[in-house]
């Protein structure tokens, strides 16, 4: 995608077809409601992921795992607190993979799903911002509020990746994904940036000490949180409501729905094997993304330079997100995939052999130019495959898998690095995920 993400999606200016418009042209269901395309729609819906990006690297991966065990759970063993952290993750996870299909199909039934995405986006914001009265030593009380931002921001993506089929044409789903994407990166990592500022001078910042500024960071979060959700709650309309029907008979609907689709599902070839192959590989994106900093301190880096890592990622992801968005639009998405899978191998290969942190800062770079690409077009391809009127209801499996991928694959690494005893070995099985990924995507026709 260039500077002008919509130029492609308002109906104006001759283009010529590209393999993505042409494949999914080919798969878009010819009863499909008009959609909005204008370039302020699009511009609002992509904001969104601009907004709640700030949850996912702040928060996620960023402050609350470290201050959760230096202040909250200070009191606890080390293996104590990593432990209720990992089930508080492995929790929020599971019931986002068990109502995620069923508040898809609800929200279909109901044309209800902007609402649905900002009553979640409530929920993510309210506990988010009241991390900031969590006194010391209340670490339950932490991770309750932890697990309910998980589900708010978890919940919100269900219904804001169903709205992509709503603000951009068939032909600019490559180019408008990865725009949000690529906002999501610019937007996550100043807010980062300017956390990390917060705490290495918390004097400079008004704050007492480093402690005040990691509890205002996760203010700042749930205000830009809400701030930048505004533009959608404004601008982004979804072309047939059914809100009046009786919640009672949309949710019965909803649960046949839920029923056929499952058979649909496996029915669509193409779609079944697409989904198949995003559970693969997705697994092995998500195991590194979570497994990064880990690895890093495990092969004796200092964790100021993981930070610095982190953030490197951020600001590579955001024009390379918009550049596999521009790829996906020649190559067509299934090819943009397939090399960001063949990147993501290497780097598993090459980190099997790291010893400096300057090569973690080199990995940090190359993952950055893949992650927000495969991420990117793998919602557009799936977008392709969605039947009109059931938007929310597939983005529920899809968002399904999504959450419960990094499944396999961090138990894949624990085995790995506890049989062969060295932390450079563990990722290597990964590899089998993103070969055997990458084998189903082949066989996907597009």
């Amino acid at each position: 995608m260039t500077g002008t993400p919509t130029q492609g999606g308002n109906g104006t200016g001759a283009q010529p077809e590209g393999a993505a418009t042409r494949e999914n042209r080919a798969r878009s269901d010819g009863n499909r409601p008009a959609v909005s395309a204008s370039r302020r729609t699009v511009l609002a819906w992509a904001t969104y992921d601009w907004a709640n990006s700030a949850f996912a690297t702040v928060v996620i991966a960023g402050f609350f795992p470290v201050f959760f065990k230096q202040f909250w759970a200070a009191g606890l063993p080390v293996t104590e607190s990593t432990f209720w952290l990992g089930m508080t993750n492995t929790l929020g996870s599971a019931l986002v993979v068990l109502s995620a299909p069923l508040l898809g199909a609800l929200a279909d039934q109901l044309g209800a799903r902007k609402g649905f995405l900002l009553v979640f986006t409530a929920l993510g914001v309210l506990a988010t911002g009241a991390l900031w009265l969590v006194a010391q030593g209340h670490w339950g009380l932490a991770l309750g509020l932890y697990l309910l931002g998980l589900l708010g921001f978890s919940g919100s993506n269900i219904f804001y990746d169903a709205l992509l089929v709503v603000v951009a044409r068939p032909g600019d789903y490559n180019r408008v994904s990865a725009l949000g994407y690529a906002l999501g990166y610019l937007g996550g990592g100043l807010l980062f940036a300017l956390n990390v500022l917060m705490t290495l001078f918390p004097a400079r910042f008004g704050f007492a000490d480093a402690g005040e500024a990691v509890r205002a960071a996760f203010i700042g979060v749930a205000a830009w949180w809400t701030l930048f959700a505004v533009p959608l709650a404004l601008w982004v309309r979804e072309p047939d409501g059914r809100g009046d029907r009786p919640l009672g008979v949309a949710a019965r609907a909803a649960f046949r729905e839920l029923r056929q689709t499952l058979r649909e599902i496996r029915q669509r070839r193409d779609a079944f094997l697409f989904l198949l192959a995003y559970w693969c590989y997705i697994d092995g994106v998500d195991t590194i993304v979570h497994m990064a900093v880990d690895f890093g301190l495990a092969i004796g880096l200092a964790a100021d330079g993981l930070m610095v890592a982190l953030l490197i990622t951020q600001f590579v992801g955001f024009p390379s997100a918009l550049a596999f968005g521009w790829l996906g639009e020649r190559w067509g998405a299934k090819r943009g995939i397939l090399l960001a899978i063949g990147v993501y191998a290497l780097v598993v290969l090459f980190a099997a052999g790291m010893t400096r942190v300057e090569e973690f800062y080199l990995m940090a770079v190359v993952i950055g130019l893949v992650q927000g690409g495969i991420q990117a077009l793998s919602r557009a391809l799936f977008a392709g495959f969605v039947p009109a009127g059931r938007e929310a209801e597939f983005f529920g499996f899809y968002n399904m898998l999504g959450k419960f991928a990094a499944v396999l694959g961090p138990g894949l690494v624990g085995v790995a690095a506890l049989v062969t005893g060295d932390p450079r070995l563990s990722l290597l099985p990964i590899l089998l995920l993103f070969l055997l990924g990458a084998l189903l995507l082949w066989r996907v026709r597009g």
